[in-house]
């Protein structure tokens, strides 16, 4: 089964990226929506490369079938001391069948097919609280200027990021007065404080930056970490606008709903 390595190998990892492209959205876990045709199309040539490698194997002689026929064009075949089977070439050189890795290599490489039976049978989850956690904030290299206008009516769904932005950045304050309704997964701070937390992805899950916004007045317990919530309520300015003190920022909650996660969990910048 050795020399069939490769080709399960890539068949494996062919059929577990079109799972999570073609029969549903977990393909969102990883990377952009954008990427899902690149994805498609990555995974049929895998399959297709890995049926025709499995066909080229099977056409191709296996080493024992080589020795074999060594044999019958003027090699000897002989058994040493040990009871291994071997030849002698022309010259009188010795050799010995089993001590190859053969054209499939070591059996240590069937370990590469761990990773995409994973992804085939047991897909990771989406980051959460844990990557958030570990990463420092990362904010945009913003100036202070105006935002445009924010729709008519109350609450206003705003993403993470947009909220951010008009609480730290924004001149005109265009915050002030409005009722808002963020949806995100919470995080825990070091002094009892939550936050609604979101990833901001620009191409994979690789790229990850984290946003997130403090909530105060919220009447009900603090949730468990990555429990997804949204959030209605009010802006509270903090610090000096476009300063350190200024993030994160705050929302005095109105409303906390347990929600979903959503398809896709991650923002986008």
């Amino acid at each position: 089964m050795r020399r069939y390595g490769p080709a399960a190998l890539l068949l494996l990892t062919g059929g577990a990226v079109l799972r999570i492209t073609l029969f549903g959205d977990l393909y969102l876990r990883y990377v952009q929506a954008g990427m899902r045709p690149y994805l498609i199309v990555s995974g049929v040539a895998l399959v297709l490369l890995g049926l025709v490698t499995a066909v080229l194997r099977h056409r191709t002689p296996g080493p024992h079938e080589d020795v074999h026929h060594e044999y019958g064009e003027g090699r000897a075949g002989h058994e040493d001391g040990e009871g291994h089977a071997g030849y002698e070439d022309d010259e009188g050189h010795a050799g010995h069948e089993g001590h190859s890795h053969g054209p499939a290599g070591p059996r240590v490489a069937w370990l590469l097919t761990l990773p995409a039976l994973a992804l085939l049978l047991f897909p990771p989850p989406a980051l959460g609280s844990y990557s958030a956690g570990r990463e420092a904030a990362q904010r945009a290299a913003q100036g202070v200027g105006a935002f445009p206008a924010l729709p008519a009516g109350d609450p206003v769904e705003l993403t993470v990021a947009e909220f951010s932005s008009r609480a730290i950045y924004d001149s005109g304050r265009s915050l002030k007065g409005r009722t808002v309704r963020l949806t995100g997964f919470v995080t825990h701070g070091d002094d009892g404080t939550w936050y609604v937390t979101r990833l901001v992805v620009t191409c994979c899950a690789a790229d990850a930056t984290t946003g997130k916004v403090e909530i105060r007045n919220a009447d009900d317990d603090v949730l468990p970490a990555d429990t997804w919530v949204t959030v209605t309520g009010a802006w509270r300015p903090k610090g000096k606008l476009g300063s350190d003190a200024a993030w994160p920022p705050v929302l005095d909650a109105v409303t906390v709903t347990q929600v979903e996660q959503p398809a896709d969990p991650y923002e986008k910048p």
